[in-house]
């Protein structure tokens, strides 16, 4: 199984917009890559995609992005040793 992450367009590699740079993160957690766009398609400057495997799936608006960090930033905690569920998925309280 793959998880898909959410990543923001930076910039485009090529004319055809096929190839983008996408990022998420900052400073020392930063992570930066060159993802296809082909199944979706060109996308503006800025949108956030789902992307996995240097592939990008789907664009993901705000709300079902924040949903997904909570998912992730719960998945981390419960690596940690540290999961409270009191923390996460407040839409399913």
């Amino acid at each position: 199984m793959c998880l898909s992450i959410p990543m923001r367009v930076i910039e485009w590699v090529d004319e055809e917009g096929m190839l983008a740079w996408v990022e998420r993160g900052e400073g020392d957690s930063l992570r930066r890559e060159q993802v296809n766009m082909m199944l979706i398609g060109a996308q503006p400057v800025g949108t956030w995609i789902l992307a996995s495997l240097g592939l990008a799936k789907e664009t993901v608006d705000d709300e079902n992005r924040m949903l997904i960090e909570d998912a992730l930033s719960a998945l981390d905690s419960s690596l940690d040793g540290n999961y409270d569920a009191s923390r996460h998925f407040a839409d399913l309280q």
